[in-house]
């Protein structure tokens, strides 16, 4: 199969199988002008599907940085208006959400921890009724990626330029299945293998997850009603989506208050143009006591203080350590595809899809219910080879969940 054919059937995935575009619906698109032949192709793609409008929000990485170096500290307590309005719109209509991923991980790095810190709150704050409607699959949403020259060059810094963007268009068409046969059919097929690792799951009804690793040594509780959940999600009117492609996960909610020990990252975090890494998270009755970095330590404290629940977690992934983007090799820089290797954590957050009843709850109900909730969600990866999991049973025995790094049953 050429490249173009690739491509084109990335696109397909994109519109048929992440967000599964319904007939008369309004699609939304967030991207950068780095992705402007592939974004064309998927716009027409989302028509062929029977969209009735699609609409594209660009951003230049240059201006980006711009904004970032020159505009005034106030410019970073505000958020536009019309931006939230535009998406409320989406929410609305039913529409549905894409983005198209493809930075730099270094774009933002030397920029003040204070500017990124006020401008992610400032963003979550505005967006509530936006980031409900996503974390509760309200609406269809997916993200994907494509190569930029940057993010490239940091993948494959061994290769040529002009090698380096073929290199991770190559690594991205196999984590999302192309060029092994019919890519749709192979979906398919992954995601009833995560179904039923979800099922057996969720018929084990675990209390809580013990954690052991170099570095790690963690309990997790979680809460009576939590639903272990794939990549595959369905909206309210039962129309299914994959939200990450690639994905690799089985996840839930943990118990609030029900997080106790130490956990050390495995892989860089990109958060905010910035790399955080080499840190560990110590916590207490499920709240961050003490967050050390080896580099990028004051964006994480800055990070974890943006509001009273960005300093407890809201998701709990599980991911094998022999897994396509794992088996790799490659550290990709990029939490869509790094997650995808890795069992992960999430500060913020949390997803009322993976409580009982809790779809359509307000905030203050899922409090109630002991879920976190919080203006951030971001995922950071704690698996390796040497990760063992328990899952501790109501009676009290414990049930190998992991070992090794992969799956125990």
């Amino acid at each position: 199969m050429d490249f173009q054919k690739k491509m084109e059937q990335y696109a397909e995935l994109t519109v048929y199988v992440g967000l599964n575009v319904q007939k008369d619906q309004h699609v939304l698109i967030n991207t950068t002008t780095d992705t402007i032949d592939f974004t064309r192709l998927v716009v027409k793609k989302a028509y062929e599907a029977g969209a009735k409008n699609v609409h594209v929000n660009y951003s230049d990485p240059v201006q980006t940085r711009t904004h970032y170096e020159l505009a005034p500290d106030e410019a970073f307590t505000e958020y536009p208006e019309w931006s939230v309005l535009q998406r409320d719109e989406i929410i609305e209509k039913g529409g549905s959400f894409l983005w198209i991923d493809a930075e730099d991980p270094d774009l933002l790095t030397g920029i003040p921890a204070k500017r990124l810190s006020n401008s992610q709150k400032a963003a979550g704050k505005a967006l509530a009724r936006y980031r409900q409607a996503v974390g509760s699959d309200k609406v269809a949403w997916s993200i994907v990626a494509i190569p930029s020259e940057k993010w490239a060059a940091k993948v494959f810094p061994e290769l040529e330029p002009d090698q380096q963007i073929e290199a991770l268009w190559e690594a991205i068409f196999k984590t999302v299945r192309i060029g092994g046969g019919d890519a749709v059919a192979l979906w398919k097929e992954h995601i009833d293998f995560l179904e039923k690792r979800a099922a057996q799951l969720n018929d084990h009804r675990f209390v809580k997850l013990q954690y052991s690793a170099p570095g790690t040594d963690l309990t997790i509780e979680l809460p009576d009603k939590h639903i272990w959940m794939s990549g595959a999600s369905k909206t309210p009117q039962g129309n299914p989506f994959i939200a990450n492609m690639p994905t690799e996960e089985v996840y839930t909610v943990p118990l609030k208050n029900g997080v106790n020990g130490f956990v050390r990252n495995t892989k860089p975090f990109v958060y905010q143009g910035n790399i955080i890494d080499g840190f560990t998270l110590t916590f207490e009755n499920g709240k961050i006591v003490k967050a050390e970095a080896e580099t990028g330590e004051e964006l994480l404290n800055e990070m974890i203080s943006s509001d009273e629940g960005a300093a407890y977690l809201g998701e709990v992934a599980l991911v094998p350590h022999q897994s396509p983007i794992s088996d790799s090799g490659l550290l990709f820089f990029n939490t869509l595809f790094d997650e995808n290797a890795s069992n992960h954590l999430a500060i913020g957050d949390s997803y009322p899809t993976c409580y009982e009843g809790a779809r359509d709850l307000e905030r203050e109900q899922l409090e109630e219910l002991g879920l976190n909730t919080s203006i951030v969600h971001e995922d950071f990866m704690i698996g390796s080879a040497e990760m063992d999991i328990d899952g501790v049973t109501a009676d009290g025995s414990k049930i190998p969940v992991f070992r090794k790094g992969n799956w125990a049953f």
